[in-house]
């Protein structure tokens, strides 16, 4: 998959997302902003309450959604045998994708009321989701090959040694302006001080100060858009690498902790989404079979 073909794709993801909940959301606008205790008089309800028609839908296909999202993504990344199933990063996107128009659908199937046992289920979908968003940060900050394993420190630090002689070939820049990145890329890392929100603040904060002085320096040298658009990509690229090698132990860590968070709140939903089932289906709750 190519660069523009992977934009798209994720693009295509996102999209969707968005769309199924700002379909539902105008579709169903009247209906769930109308008072709980008079709904059952208003005329959407049979097909947006949580057993109607759109209701128990969203349900039925929203938690299909999750139960796939999660097994299909954990039966690629342990199994070996289907280690060669396509890309473990396209796997994780689709499993991001999968685990988030889930839980929009489930939102909608419950019509916007929790209680009783669902409603731990519900809102430990929402603790998973959020967990989710954190967790996909910590994981991109770890360098990794194109099948999802970790670059080790070795890899890393040969791909960053391998920068300045790319450089210089690829785009003939001078000696002066080498010798300039060189100094301005040392980064120490005791300058982001304070807890760890605000550290990634004030990094991605000097970074963006950072391109826009290398982005002088080349102005200055008399180069062309196309060339000064390909430059600062590569060494924006570089700052991101350095970065993530800077902050690599710290993520691992991190990463190690995520997983004893997410993975019971999970769990939790998991288990009572399936008791849930069960007792709908006992009680004779019906959708389109």
């Amino acid at each position: 998959m190519t660069n523009l073909t992977h934009k798209i794709y994720v693009s295509t993801l996102v999209l969707i997302t968005l769309i199924t909940f700002l379909l539902l959301a105008f579709y169903g606008a009247g209906y769930y902003f109308t008072d709980v205790q008079e709904r059952f008089f208003h005329a959407q309800n049979d097909f947006l309450k949580p057993s109607g028609f759109i209701g128990h839908g969203a349900g039925v296909v929203g938690s299909l959604l999750i139960v796939i999202g999660v097994f299909g993504y954990m039966v690629r990344k342990r199994f070996r045998r289907f280690s060669r199933v396509g890309v473990l990063k396209y796997w994780l996107e689709f499993h991001i994708f999968l685990c988030s128009i889930g839980p929009v659908l489930v939102l909608y199937h419950t019509a916007f009321k929790f209680g009783g046992l669902v409603a731990i289920s519900f809102w430990s979908m929402i603790a998973v989701v959020i967990s989710g968003v954190i967790g996909r940060y910590i994981y991109i900050q770890i360098p990794r090959t194109i099948e999802g394993r970790e670059l080790s420190l070795n890899e890393l630090n040969t791909k960053k040694a391998n920068f300045y002689s790319i450089l210089q070939k690829q785009f003939s820049l001078d000696v002066e302006f080498i010798d300039f990145l060189n100094r301005v890329l040392i980064v120490d890392e005791k300058l982001f001080k304070g807890f760890f929100i605000k550290k990634i603040i004030l990094r991605l904060k000097f970074e963006k100060q950072l391109i826009q002085n290398v982005k002088s320096e080349l102005k200055s040298r008399n180069i062309s858009k196309k060339d000064l658009r390909k430059i600062v990509k590569f060494i924006r690229s570089e700052i991101v690498l350095s970065r993530r090698i800077a902050w690599l132990s710290t993520m691992q860590k991190y990463l190690e902790y995520w997983h004893v968070a997410h993975l019971p709140f999970a769990l939790i939903m998991l288990v009572i989404m399936i008791v849930h089932v069960i007792v709908v289906v006992l009680f004779g709750y019906k959708w389109i079979f």
